[in-house]
């Protein structure tokens, strides 16, 4: 995946600046898509210049006027066929089951420290994934912000759900990882 498809699949759900676009980014799409501000603005230019968005300068009071993006119809065309492409399923790089492999050659207990410092970052984001869950898609869909749930939210919760479910794989490992350092560290 592009960046671009990324930015148009936000544009599509809500258009935005592209301040507005780079807070989505850190606040949803980065957690499986990443990008930075500049990275952002730098590919809204091109995709500008390709046709593939439309921008309007919206006025504001007492600050500058914002570039509001949407996605225009060559954008809808070039994200509708990267659509039907087929993808490769995802290899996985895992630097921290490279460390913990190699410690068999070290001390294993020297790792512990690391496998709890990632397992904390897991802990905070599915923490973050369930707040955002319990918010933006509450049991009784009644109390919904947006009211019942369209195509568009219930993909967007499918994907929340993935995230939800990586998280909490990820922590039992890292708790089964750091069982084993803590087993190997007490027979050494």
């Amino acid at each position: 995946m592009a960046i671009e498809h990324a930015i148009l699949v936000s544009l599509l759900e809500k258009p935005g600046s592209g301040y507005e676009l780079a807070r989505r980014f850190e606040r949803s799409i980065g957690y499986f898509w990443t990008a930075s501000h500049q990275q952002i603005y730098r590919v809204l230019k091109r995709m500008e210049s390709d046709g593939w968005v439309d921008v309007r300068d919206v006025p504001q009071h007492g600050r500058p006027d914002k570039k509001e993006y949407t996605v225009a119809d060559l954008g809808q065309a070039v994200l509708s066929s990267w659509l039907h492409e087929p993808i490769e399923p995802e290899s996985m790089r895992h630097d921290l089951a490279v460390k913990i492999r190699g410690a068999a050659f070290d001390d294993p207990a020297a790792l512990i420290q690391e496998v709890e410092r990632h397992r904390g970052t897991h802990a905070e984001r599915l923490a973050h994934y369930l707040a955002g869950e319990e918010r933006d898609f509450p049991v009784t869909e009644a109390a919904a912000p947006s009211g019942p749930l369209d195509a568009g939210r219930e993909l967007q919760h499918v994907v929340l759900r993935g995230g939800i479910a990586y998280e909490r794989m990820t922590l039992a490992w890292l708790d089964d990882v750091l069982a084993t350092l803590h087993r190997l560290a007490a027979e050494r």
